[in-house]
């Protein structure tokens, strides 16, 4: 099972400072700016982290709010350093980079920061001196500065926003620059001229880009050990120079924090383009023999054009293994030692049986799916979603042997590509299937947590149905609302704008309209009356009128589920009451009553509903018409689900009979007439009748019992509470002594008013409970 430990005392305190700035580390300068106190000094370690986190919490949490002068706390090295910055999309601006110019940068990533222009060219400069890591991973637009106000100059280029290129950038004098990443980089830029003035590189990243000479890599051939050219459409010519970089060797470089192997990736997304170039097993028998000591290498994606594997016969002798001696990969008998990493994933060659790789990418089995989702999700979304999908079909089909590992790789992906619609499509799919109840008991609630929240991003993020309906299927395999509670508004909201979509699919209506339901129906009247005003009783109710299902006469469980989560929220929450008259709730239960005569779960749903309305003294005005009053009376006689829908329309009848005669302003029917009828009605109730109904106070029944100015309301009253402790005693028992019941029961039945054969069933009730308390005392010594 997964840890359930507490987060470390540094990350609780990142988190907590962040959220709280002005009340922790900073104050505001002219109620906009935010200034570091000036008796703080902030080691890097610290500062990194704050970046970071702030980072990850503004991509990731909705409710976070950014501040436009965050990284200008960090601007004066004096009281805070930074180290080490992990900087991603739209979060960073040119003013942000510059506002940290100052800091002596060792590892600097900025990943898909397609704000920076070329002004923040001149911030790199800054870091010049101190960079070893630089990362600049799909920044489109930062070798791009505005256009010339005076007309452009003859030798620039311009690009269809009307920005030009910036053509004498280079990397001159970033002497300690090791690690490069310009991944996705416009394809206009001078990669050899930008790259010519680095002296010892170490690791290079060239994917996405076109390079037709890749001569110029030879310079590092002394120096290169990693070497990533993903999607670069090569040629003869690109395999003879790679073949020279003899130092993509076995030993593994240790770069500030990471571990960068000797590592070939000359892989491709197969369905992204058309390429010319086959692997072929002269080639691989070329890597094999001139990059001896190659530790990892990925050729996903490609195609072999010959047969680079050994006889089916052969390769069927003996047992997996991971053996250079063994491969099924002929080429590959030549390795010295096994790789530590071989990409196959969208090959053949992953399908064969001795593969010479310690972790080997692939679509074989469940190891390789989780090992490409590892190794691709950072930088390569096209293939991770894919990869993703595989594993949907694993935990959908078979069984899920790497739960965990499994988890945390979907949420990551989740988390790292919130606006990349494939991933949240499959992945949203992949969690349904991770999430249920054949996983539970290997989930930790620290878990459980992270995919609330992907899940609740992805909402956020599309509202598109596929996406939509798996989020909501994902949330239906948690237990509501115990495990939602810490998101409770926020989902909430999620699941109302889908209920507010008046073209939305009826599908995710429907399970929106439980998941509502279930948030409602065992929380705290709090929590129901924030709900109500956030909009549920408004959105909820035309979700009922507009039902598809009401337009062609039929019920469907759209309109069921809606009504139902309006008795709950409803329930002693008379803000709530108040707000389902005002929109017009009376008119929409007669036309339902009218339309669907026999919906019996409906009748009982929506006179629930108006029980809680009756059940407050200012609404019940309102409910003191002819019209009502017949309908709720002819309801007393209806042998629908059992007794629910006659116990719950003489409901609304007692507390509307408990105003007394002179509320009575209608003159038919007589309220004599009413009277009788809900005599007879309650006559005609088995007391041992089994109830679809739950109770989680018994102050509106009780409030009935003192007063004598009807009996019959008296009688309902006592009737419920005999009926409930009777058939769930454990349950009722309690609640009844808890609630102060059996006082006003005594009282009752010393009162003049009271009809004899309601005293002799508060006397039952009395000794129902008395007895409960004798056979559950504690004897124990």
């Amino acid at each position: 099972m997964a840890s359930d430990s507490p987060e470390s005392l540094m990350t609780l305190c990142t988190d907590y400072c962040l959220r709280n700035l002005e009340g922790t580390l900073c104050y505001l300068l002219d109620n906009k700016t935010l200034r570091l106190h000036p008796d703080i000094f902030l080691p890097s370690e610290i500062c990194d982290k704050l970046v970071n986190e702030y980072v990850e919490l503004v991509k990731t949490d909705s409710v976070f709010e950014p501040h436009e002068s965050f990284f200008s706390l960090f601007s004066d090295p004096r009281s805070t350093r930074l180290a080490r910055i992990h900087l991603r999309e739209q979060i960073v601006q040119d003013e942000d980079l510059d506002a940290i110019k100052n800091q002596d940068l060792v590892e600097l990533s900025l990943t898909n920061c397609e704000k920076l222009t070329a002004k923040s060219l001149q911030t790199l400069l800054r870091f010049s001196h101190t960079l070893v890591f630089l990362s600049l991973f799909g920044c489109c637009n930062i070798f791009y500065e505005e256009e010339n106000p005076g007309g452009c100059e003859d030798d620039c280029l311009v690009n269809p926003t009307r920005q030009v290129l910036v053509k004498d950038f280079t990397f001159e004098g970033f002497s300690r620059l090791r690690f490069l990443n310009l991944g996705r980089l416009t394809e206009r830029v001078n990669v050899e001229t930008l790259l010519r003035p680095l002296a010892s590189l170490t690791a290079l990243d060239l994917s996405g880009i076109q390079l037709h000479d890749v001569v110029f890599l030879t310079q590092w051939k002394d120096s290169l050990v990693s070497l990533v050219l993903y999607n670069m459409d090569l040629s003869e010519e690109h395999i003879q120079v790679i073949a020279q970089l003899r130092k993509l060797r076995s030993a593994t470089l240790r770069c500030l924090l990471f571990v960068v192997h000797r590592h070939l990736d000359i892989s491709r997304d197969h369905l992204s383009s058309y390429y010319k170039f086959k692997l072929t097993r002269r080639v691989l028998n070329l890597f094999v023999e001139n990059l001896v000591n190659l530790t990892s290498l990925d050729i996903s994606g490609h195609t072999m054009l010959e047969n680079c594997t050994i006889s089916s016969m052969e390769e069927k002798m003996g047992q997996t293994s991971t053996e250079p001696a063994k491969s099924s990969i002929a080429p590959f008998r030549g390795l010295k030692r096994p790789l530590q990493f071989l990409g196959l994933f969208e090959t053949s060659l992953c399908r064969l049986t001795h593969i010479p790789a310690y972790k080997v990418s692939g679509d074989k089995n469940e190891e390789q799916v989780l090992n490409a989702i590892e190794a691709y999700t950072e930088h390569r979304p096209e293939i991770t979603s894919r990869a993703i999908n595989l594993l949907f079909d694993i935990a959908r089909i078979e069984r899920c042997h790497q739960l965990l590992r499994a988890l945390q790789l979907v949420i990551t992906a989740l988390k790292c590509h919130k606006d990349d619609k494939n991933i949240q499509v499959t992945g949203s799919a992949a969690l349904f299937y991770l999430t249920n109840s054949e996983y539970r008991p290997e989930q930790s609630v620290k878990l459980r947590r992270q995919v609330i929240q992907v899940v609740l991003n992805g909402m956020e993020s599309y509202q598109e149905v596929t996406v939509q309906r798996n989020c909501c299927l994902t949330l239906c395999n948690f237990s509501i609302p115990e495990e939602l509670e810490f998101q409770y508004r926020r989902v909430n909201e999620l699941l109302l704008n889908i209920l507010n979509q008046s073209r939305q699919d009826e599908s995710i209506q429907r399970i929106a309209v439980h998941l509502c339901n279930a948030l409602v129906c065992q929380v705290d009247n709090d929590h129901k009356e924030a709900v109500g005003k956030m909009g549920f009783v408004m959105v909820g109710m035309p979700g009922v009128l507009l039902s598809p299902s009401l337009a062609s006469w039929q019920c469907d469980q759209v309109m069921e589920f809606s009504w139902s989560a309006l008795w709950n929220i409803t329930d002693e929450t008379p803000d709530n009451c108040e707000m389902f008259l005002n929109y017009s709730g009376m008119k929409l239960f007669l036309e339902c009553l009218k339309e669907f005569p026999e919906k019996q779960e409906l009748h009982r749903n929506m006179l629930g509903l108006l029980g809680n309305v009756a059940e407050v003294k200012e609404l019940r005005p309102q409910l003191m018409t002819s019209q009502f009053i017949s309908v709720f009376s002819n309801l007393l006689e209806s042998k629908a689900d059992g007794i629910e829908v006659s116990y719950n329309a003489c409901g609304v009848l007692s507390h509307i009979m408990f105003d007394g005669p002179e509320a009575w302003c209608i003159c038919e029917p007589r309220r004599e007439e009413v009277v009788d009828r809900m005599w007879a009605a309650i006559q005609s109730w088995d007391i041992n009748s089994r109830r679809n109904i739950n109770y989680r106070s018994f102050e509106p029944i009780l409030r009935l019992l003192p007063q004598g100015i009807s009996p019959v309301s008296q009688h309902w009253a006592t009737w419920a509470l005999y009926n409930l402790v009777s058939v769930y005693s454990d349950k009722y028992c309690p609640l009844l002594i808890k609630e102060g019941g059996i006082p006003l029961l005594k009282d009752m039945i010393k009162m003049a008013s009271a009809r004899q054969e309601t005293k002799e069933m508060a006397r039952k009730v009395i000794e129902h409970c008395s007895n409960f308390k004798e056979e559950n005392m504690d004897t124990s010594r």
